[in-house]
Order: C-alpha cells, then structure tokens, then sequence
C-alpha cells in the first residue's frame, strides 16, 4: 500500500466528506444543523489542509484553521480506511503541519472530539494533546464532547505552540497491530 500526504482539493475533501466513517458522520452530524458534502470540505480547505492517499485515493482530511489571532483548531475525517493512514498522518502532523501552525504564531491549538469515541480520544492523547474538559452538552443534541489543546510552550523566548510534544512513535499514535492496520482509529474533530 502506498500512502501519499498531499495538499487537499475540493474535489478530494468532497469525496472524502461523502464517504465518511460512521464515527466521523456522527460526530460532524451532532456539530453542525446542515451540512453536505461539498460545503464540509469548503469550509476544511481554510487554512492548512491535506489529503491522505492510499493507492492514490483520497482516505482522509485533515488540517488545521485559525480561529482569530493565536487560537487555531485542528480537524480530521475520513473513510472507513483512514486507520491504515493515521502513522503518515502523525508522521506528518509532527514533521509538517505542527511547524507549519507554529509558524504562523499559534498560541493554542484545539481539538475536540465526541465523548464516546473512544479511539479518537486516545489519538488526541498520542499526538500529544492535553484533555482539558468535558463539554457536556456541546453537540446539537445534548451529546458530550472532550475538550484538548497543545498550547504556547513556556521556555524564554518560544513564540509558538509546540505541537511536537507527542511521546511514543507513529506506530505507537496508531496502536498498530504490526501489520500496519491501526487499531486506535482516526481523529474525527470539526470545529465546535
């Protein structure tokens, strides 16, 4: 299987946003009233965003957008075959779009993922996020939601949010099984 890690197009987002994994769909279906497709990967595309391709096909969105000065929000979705792309995704997230949003000056960055997606909430952890809090009540139906950042490291002198604090390898990120299928599953945040 080859992954690729390149810049997102309407066209892929669109897709990917039609193909959604179940956790995903529910999650983004509880964040938003109306949404469809096109208008999802619309609004993904501000900011940094990026495609994972396997097998030169679009599995997976992610990216990062800044809210106001300082406060970015970090998101991803995808297809039922995004866990088979989440070590180059974190390999990417570390290597690229972390110095990337540092270098545009990011105080915070926040995610925030469904309570009962479990998978999720341990990503968050591996990439190095910390759990801030619950938001109980924060989706459209009541439903709870964790709240996680990386924020403005304090050592003299460091102007930006060191999202590279993560322990452990990507294969460790994706609780691999060695066969490289992940078990942890993927990211699923939008913006709340």
């Amino acid at each position: 299987m080859t992954l690729r890690i390149i810049p997102a197009t309407l066209r892929d987002l669109s897709y990917i946003a039609a193909n959604l994994r179940p956790e995903d769909r529910a999650e983004i279906d509880c964040q938003l009233d109306h949404w469809s497709p096109a208008l999802l990967a619309l609004t993904a595309l501000q900011g940094f965003a990026y495609v994972a391709e396997l097998d030169g096909n679009p599995e997976a969105g992610f990216g990062a957008a800044e809210q106001r000065s300082g406060l970015w929000i970090a998101w991803s979705w995808g297809t039922r075959r995004m866990r088979r792309c989440v070590p180059g995704i974190t390999r990417f997230f570390h290597d690229v779009l972390a110095r990337q949003v540092a270098a545009r000056g990011a105080w915070r960055v926040e995610a925030r993922a469904l309570a009962e997606n479990e998978l999720a909430l341990r990503w968050l952890g591996r990439l190095g996020a910390t759990q801030r809090c619950l938001l109980p009540g924060h989706g459209r139906n009541g439903e709870d939601f964790f709240l996680y950042d990386w924020t403005r490291t304090s050592q003299p002198g460091e102007s930006h949010v060191s999202l590279s604090k993560a322990t452990g390898t990507e294969a460790a990120a994706a609780d691999t099984d060695g066969a490289g299928q992940g078990r942890a599953g993927a990211r699923s945040c939008l913006a709340g």
